[in-house]
């Protein structure tokens, strides 16, 4: 069994199955003799909308021009759109993407000790989405019924979670975080979908536990990053803002860093591994328990 487990989410645009595997193999060297203690597992809602967007790219992308461009924006905000599309819809993508994130949650609880501690790192829109996760299954706790999504009623999603086997009162308090030490975001894009609203109206989700810290990186140069700390003070009390440069030094910043392409970057930035390395290591049976 593992002490800690990293899940991660993937942002906007055309993403494969493996996207975090390199992530993973370079903590897997970083963590060294802790390694065989650390789980991980990824989210992956991709599959949710790809053949629809690739089906309009080839209806119209070679009419067009900066084809790489408009591909990565197609692809993008497509993703961004159809997840908030009739989100209240029992069968909507919204649900289903949350879907995803319980049954990646669940699994990496299976590997767990007993008092094994979860970390997520979240990028670009999987910010947005994995916040929403958080916040209905925050809401529910507090005894509020979310609007939207499987937090409405957990346990009817059972078979699309954990199979055959009943859902516990264990196993929901972890999937709604109960064990959540850590959420990193980069690339965050969050402040896009509340740009507009009243600053009393953008609250984030609530701490799911004492212990929990949430640390968001962004690239003052990525247009699609943003710190969230100074959105509202909810944000202000909940978030740690860390600028970093995704394009990766002089070199970087002249192929990426100055461009949209650089959101991509993120997690092959040395700073952001090393804080995820000590984020992780910190959290093995050396480091103190959570009180929920």
């Amino acid at each position: 069994m593992k002490n800690v487990a990293l899940v991660t989410i993937h942002g906007m645009g055309e993403t494969r199955p493996d996207y975090a595997d390199k992530l993973f193999s370079q903590l897997q060297q970083a963590a060294g003799a802790n390694a065989a203690q650390l789980y991980y597992g990824t989210v992956y809602y991709q599959d949710l909308l790809l053949y629809n967007e690739q089906r309009v790219w080839q209806a119209v992308g070679s009419r067009l021009r900066w084809s790489k461009l408009r591909r990565f924006m197609l692809f993008g905000f497509a993703d961004a759109a159809a997840l908030e599309h009739r989100k209240e819809q029992p069968h909507s993508l919204y649900h289903y993407s949350q879907l995803k994130i319980a049954r990646a949650l669940y699994l990496a609880k299976q590997q767990l000790t007993a008092d094994g501690k979860l970390v997520l790192l979240a990028h670009s829109l999987g910010c947005h989405v994995l916040s929403c996760y958080l916040w209905d299954a925050q809401q529910a706790k507090a005894g509020i019924k979310p609007a939207a999504g499987i937090w409405r009623d957990i346990k009817r999603y059972q078979a699309g979670i954990s199979g055959d086997n009943p859902l516990t009162d264990e196993d929901i308090a972890f999937l709604r975080g109960d064990r959540l030490l850590s959420l990193i975001t980069t690339g965050c894009n969050i402040p896009i979908f509340v740009a507009a609203h009243a600053m009393e109206q953008i609250v984030p989700f609530n701490k799911p536990n004492r212990g929990f810290i949430w640390h968001n990186y962004y690239d003052k140069d990525d247009v699609l990053g943003w710190p969230l700390a100074d959105l509202s003070p909810g944000y202000g009390q909940l978030v740690t803002d860390i600028e970093v440069n995704a394009g990766g030094g002089f070199f970087g910043w002249l192929a990426a860093s100055w461009n949209p392409l650089s959101h991509n970057q993120y997690w092959q930035e040395k700073k952001i591994i090393a804080a995820l390395n000590t984020q992780l290591t910190t959290l093995l049976p050396a480091a103190i328990g959570l009180t929920p």
